[in-house]
């Protein structure tokens, strides 16, 4: 079954549930979701959702829109768009950041982003993953993941002492390396904002 069947399909589903909903907001809420499957057709998107939705089945890191080596190229590529995008992720500098843009398009900001801080806590919740893979140095495992030729979302590897989250960003074709140790940025917010708390309680 091609894409564009199963947008019909899930269309169908949806029009038959809408007739059960019980009260105005739910049929609306059923509305929404059906035009937005319409919007991804209509916008010439089918494979691009399709290509979204098996990041989302292999439990991917949140998927990003666009890579960039430093900051100023971020907001110079920003500032360009006609119709810039709000609330999808870049990367700058394989660090992500969100952008947030007002309704006018007047305002264009690009804020860092913890997605990924949160999907390696994730996947270190019931310990360390198992590495695929075991390099002494960050070029050696340059050089392996640069020679894939299809590599899978996300790969866990080890590099010296510590695991790596190979990502392969297949919708920008780019390819990235992040140190679980990201994960102790989240642990330190958390913290600081225990503190705080404490602080204003005494």
């Amino acid at each position: 079954m091609t894409i564009f069947d199963r947008i019909t399909e899930a269309q169908k589903l949806l029009g038959k549930d809408r007739k059960q909903a019980q009260t105005p907001e739910e049929k609306e809420l059923y509305l929404l979701a059906i035009d937005a499957l319409w919007f991804v057709w209509m916008n010439g998107q089918s494979y691009e959702f399709e290509s979204y939705r098996k990041d989302v089945e292999s439990k991917a890191p949140p998927r990003v829109i666009a890579s960039f080596n430093t900051r100023d190229e971020a907001e110079a590529w920003l500032g360009a768009q006609p119709e810039p995008p709000d609330l999808a992720d870049v990367l700058i500098a394989d660090e992500y950041h969100v952008i947030m843009s007002s309704r006018d398009r007047s305002r264009r900001l690009l804020v860092p982003d913890s997605g990924l801080e949160y999907h390696i806590e994730e996947m270190t919740k019931d310990g360390l993953p198992p590495a695929v893979a075991t390099f002494n140095t960050r070029e050696e495992a340059d050089a392996w993941f640069g020679s894939q030729t299809a590599p899978p979302a996300q790969t866990v590897i080890q590099i010296g002492g510590e695991r790596y989250l190979a990502v392969f960003y297949r919708n920008i074709n780019h390819r990235a390396l992040f140190p679980f140790s990201v994960v102790e940025r989240l642990h330190a917010r958390r913290k600081r904002r225990e503190q705080e708390g404490t602080e204003e309680g005494e």
